[in-house]
């Protein structure tokens, strides 16, 4: 492992990160201004949270030790993919992204807001069920030949800087803001499911860390390095340890909020059924029946 000044000191840039960020940040500062135009002004907690945990971690991870050495360490690339899957999206979701551009927008453009975060693909990626089945197919792939292509080619690289965090909010926001209503029984589901990720999500890591051979086939070290630098089998470990707890963390938020929301949820229908009177609770369950039968 590499000393912790070296971890805190290293830097690279990255034009693509650095292109992404500023397009994140703008869009951001956009959305504000068009908010406070329209009446709202936006509180400056969750813009805080935006710029400085969000952009902040984007940056860390893209200009910091982990994007300088993301093609030479599997631990330090897989680290990166997962902290750009799972924190940073996280982190970015505190600026409320998808309330800010309700306040920015006219009517028409909510209404089109809310028909995209209504669509089938956003209900899809954005259910507790499609998270670790997505997550368990994108880590299971360094755990085939394909893997050294990821490490060194700059397609799946660039494709990981951009796409990664933006797929992640897509899968995080509907889960952090609450875009679409919940029954109890849907949100018992998704809790069971969030549940079961804790074991698919360290599928990945455990083969990673299990595997006695090196699975990307890269056995060479390049000349230069580092005293530090670890072997091709024992980087190949850390990189299963990382990604273990990694993706095991990173399933407790939503957990916590699913179990939140579900009590919430429940609750409320409980006290609904409660407030019904005789003759339309017997109206209620014979439509339920009739819907049975057919």
């Amino acid at each position: 492992m590499p000393p912790f000044s070296v971890v805190l000191t290293t830097f690279r840039f990255d034009w693509v990160a650095a292109v992404t960020l500023v397009v994140l940040a703008a869009a951001y500062v956009v959305g504000i201004i068009a908010a406070r135009r329209r009446g709202t002004v936006w509180p400056a907690l969750p813009t805080l949270g935006f710029f400085v945990l969000g952009l902040g971690s984007y940056a860390a991870v893209s200009f910091g030790f982990l994007g300088a050495f993301t093609y030479e360490l599997r631990w330090a690339e897989i680290t990166r993919w997962a902290l750009l899957l799972f924190l940073v999206p996280w982190l970015l979701a505190l600026g409320r992204p998808v309330a800010l551009a309700r306040a920015a927008l006219n009517d028409r453009g909510r209404a089109g807001l809310d028909s995209f975060l209504q669509s089938r693909f956003v209900r899809t990626v954005g259910n507790a069920v499609f998270e670790p089945i997505f997550t368990m197919v994108i880590f299971l792939l360094f755990v085939t030949p394909l893997a050294a292509w990821l490490r060194l080619s700059p397609i799946p690289q660039t494709f990981a800087t951009v796409f990664i965090p933006l797929f992640g909010l897509l899968t995080i926001v509907p889960i952090a803001e609450s875009t679409r209503k919940h029954l109890s029984l849907s949100l018992m589901f998704e809790f069971m499911i969030a549940m079961a990720a804790l074991i698919f999500d360290a599928i990945p890591g455990i083969l990673l860390r299990l595997h006695n051979v090196v699975i990307d086939g890269v056995t060479n070290v390049q000349a230069g390095m580092p005293s530090w630098f670890p072997n091709p089998l024992h980087d190949q470990h850390l990189a299963g340890d990382f990604i273990w707890f990694i993706a095991e963390v990173a399933d407790i938020p939503i957990i916590i909020i699913l179990f939140l929301r579900w009590a919430r949820t429940d609750d409320r229908e409980a006290k609904a059924i409660d407030e019904l009177s005789d003759e339309e609770m017997e109206r209620l369950t014979q439509a339920h029946l009739n819907d049975w039968h057919r």
